[in-house]
C-alpha cells in the first residue's frame, strides 16, 4: 500500500528517474557494442549484498534476515578482524535468509545475475566466500569482532546462476582466509579465482600467490582497488619481504620503480588466463593515488587519472608488456 500511494504521490519525479535509466541502458548498449566489435569485454563488478535501504529490501523484506515488526537487520555482513582491520569490518548489510531463497529456486538472485549480464560480458561476484560461508555480526555490534560463521548455499547457488547468464563469464573473488570449500566450488563451477601479486611475498615458497603456483583458471592482479599500488606496498613490506621479492625477480637493485615494472612484468608472463594492472602500477604512483582503505570513511575512491598521464611513451610500454 505505501509502495502504490507514493507511486502516485510521486509519480513525476519516478517518471524522471525512468527516463535517465532508460537513457542509460541505451548509451551503455551503444558503449558496449563498440567495445565488443574492438574485441574488449566489460568486465562488472557485483557485491554479494545489497544496501538495507534498497530497492531489493525494500520490495522482498522476506528474503532478508530482518525483524519482522521494524525490519531492521537481527544480524549483518562482514568479516572477523584481518590484515585491513584489528578489530574486522562491520559492514551493516542485511544477511539473506537462505532457506527461503532456495524454497524460491533462488528466483531473486537469478533476476540479478541476469540484470548483471545484460550489462556485462564478466561479471565479477565480490566476496564469494560468502557464497559457501558467510560471517554473521549480531545487531547492535560496534566491530566485527563478535561474530560466526555460518553455511551458506554453496553449489544450489552457483547452479541457479549457471542457469541464467547465457554467454557471461564469471570471475569468483576469492580473497579473504583460505576455505576449503571454496576452492572445491571453483573447481566445480570453473569459475576461475583471484590472485594478488602483493600478497605473494610473504609465507614461503607455496604461497598461493606465488606465479609458480598459479593455474591457468585464475586471473592474477596487481592489486586491486582494496590494495596499496605496487609502490606503496613495495615500501611498507618488512625488509626481509623486500628481499623476497629481489630474489624472485632475480634483480638485486633496490630500485623501487624497477620493481614495478618488473612485477607487472613478472605477472603478464604468468600462465593466468588473465591479468588485471591497475593504471597506478603502470604510471608507477605510490600510495597517495591509491584508491581505497577498507575500514576507513572520507577519503576513499577520489583518485582520478588526470589529462597527459596517459602518455604515448606509456602505451608504447604496455603495448610491449
Amino acid at each position: 500500500e505505501a509502495v502504490e500511494s507514493y507511486r502516485e504521490e510521486l509519480k513525476d519525479e519516478i517518471d524522471f528517474w525512468k527516463f535517465l535509466q532508460y537513457k542509460f541502458y541505451q548509451q551503455w548498449g551503444k558503449l558496449r557494442t563498440y567495445a565488443n566489435e574492438q574485441g574488449i569485454s566489460i568486465i562488472g563488478d557485483i557485491p554479494i549484498y545489497v544496501a538495507l535501504d534498497s530497492a531489493d529490501v525494500w520490495t522482498h523484506p522476506e528474503l532478508f534476515l530482518l525483524d519482522e515488526e521494524n525490519l531492521t537487520p537481527r544480524k549483518g555482513a562482514g568479516v572477523p578482524p584481518d590484515a585491513f582491520s584489528e578489530t574486522g569490518q562491520l559492514w551493516g548489510n542485511p544477511l539473506y535468509r537462505w532457506d527461503v531463497q532456495e524454497k524460491t529456486d533462488f528466483a531473486w538472485w537469478k533476476e540479478r545475475m541476469k540484470a548483471s549480464a545484460r550489462l556485462y560480458d564478466v561479471v565479477r561476484i565480490d566476496h564469494f566466500i560468502g557464497v559457501t560461508q558467510y560471517y554473521a555480526i549480531p545487531a547492535g555490534s560496534e566491530d566485527g569482532k563478535t561474530g560466526e560463521w555460518l553455511k551458506g548455499p554453496g553449489k544450489k547457488l552457483t547452479d541457479a546462476i549457471n542457469m541464467v547468464i547465457g554467454d557471461t563469464k564469471i570471475i569468483a573473488e576469492d580473497l579473504g582466509i583460505f576455505v576449503p570449500e571454496v576452492k572445491e566450488l571453483l573447481e566445480e563451477t570453473g569459475y576461475p579465482g583471484m590472485k594478488i601479486i602483493e600478497f605473494a611475498f610473504s609465507g614461503d615458497r607455496f604461497n598461493e600467490h606465488l606465479p609458480h603456483m598459479y593455474s591457468p583458471n585464475s586471473v592474477v592482479y596487481g592489486g586491486t582497488h582494496d590494495n596499496e599500488t605496487l609502490l606503496g606496498g613495495y615500501g611498507d613490506i618488512t625488509p626481509e619481504e623486500r628481499h623476497m621479492v629481489r630474489e624472485y625477480l632475480w634483480n638485486f637493485h633496490d630500485d623501487e620503480k624497477g620493481i614495478c615494472r618488473n612485477m607487472i612484468r613478472l605477472v603478464m608472463g604468468s600462465v593466468a588466463g588473465r591479468c588485471i594492472i591497475p593504471i597506478q602500477d603502470y604510471l608507477q604512483l605510490d600510495n597517495s593515488a591509491r584508491i581505497n582503505q577498507p575500514s576507513t570513511l572520507g577519503t576513499n575512491w577520489k583518485w582520478r587519472l588526470k589529462e597527459g598521464q596517459f602518455g604515448k611513451e606509456l602505451q608504447k610500454e604496455m603495448l610491449t608488456l
